[in-house]
């Protein structure tokens, strides 16, 4: 009996050991579309997104972490702003993934850069109640 115990145990150790992952699996994506270079200030680090590239931050712990969008702008250029989610908070659960989507207009002297985010994490808030549902 005492064995059957001591093997049992062992399964339900290993199964819940095989389960466990190693790395963490959230990630945030910087998709540069803009016609200049973009430089996001994030976690105490200057990220670099060249015009037409994608760059990704992998394994990130889970927390708020705040960014903000610096960026290039084209010679010639009158006035300048930035549209959309360009600085702000990412919440990181676990299993998150954040898309940021970076696009621009220039038009008479006016470049004005947009800045997109999505995220895999559903942003339904909910109302928890102690009592049942």
């Amino acid at each position: 009996m005492k064995q059957t115990f001591i093997y049992f145990s062992l399964v339900i150790l290993s199964v819940t050991l095989l389960s466990c992952s190693d790395g963490v699996d959230n990630s945030i994506s910087f998709q540069n579309m803009a016609s200049n270079d973009v430089f996001v200030n994030f976690r105490g680090s200057k990220i670099d997104v060249p015009n037409g590239s994608t760059v990704i931050l992998k394994e990130i712990d889970k927390g708020e972490y705040e960014y903000e969008t610096i960026y290039e702008i084209p010679a010639g250029t009158t006035s300048s702003s930035a549209e959309g989610d360009a600085s702000g908070t990412f919440v990181i659960d676990a299993g998150t993934n954040i898309l940021v989507i970076y696009s621009s207009t220039f038009i008479e002297g006016t470049y004005t850069i947009f800045a997109s985010v999505t995220t895999s994490d559903d942003q339904t808030v909910r109302e928890i109640n102690p009592l049942g549902p």
